[in-house]
């Protein structure tokens, strides 16, 4: 971890297609550490969901990482592991690719939000 990120807090981390990760890190996001570890991936083509889970994986064990976010179509490839990981930091927030369209009801984090703000069924 850089001095720079020590100093501002924790660093955003992205599971993505090229395109997400060409995007994200045009934003600023991107670092590499001492060790030469990035904070994203880019999947591709022939990347397998054993390689995303280590990476996911790997970045939810990261000190420096706050937010994860990752497409959802890889999320899915790794969805149990998605849905195993319950902790506040690092927060996991899935987000839609050119690949497939945003679905709602695969989410994680808003079925876990929809489940503590439903009220519960009154039965009369």
């Amino acid at each position: 971890m850089s001095m720079h990120t020590e100093e501002l807090g924790r660093l955003l981390a992205v599971i993505g297609d090229e395109d997400t990760c060409v995007g994200f890190l045009l934003g600023g996001i991107g670092e590499v550490d001492e060790d030469r570890e990035t904070n994203f991936m880019v999947v591709e083509r022939d990347t397998t969901s054993d390689q995303i889970e280590e990476c996911f994986k790997k970045f939810l064990r990261r000190p420096d990482i706050g937010i994860i976010l990752i497409n959802q179509v890889y999320a899915d490839m790794i969805r149990p592991t998605v849905d195993a990981h319950h902790l506040a930091m690092p927060t996991v927030l899935e987000i839609p690719s050119k690949q497939r369209a945003y679905d709602v009801s695969r989410d994680s984090i808003l079925k876990r939000a929809q489940s503590v703000i439903s009220p519960p069924k009154r039965h009369y």
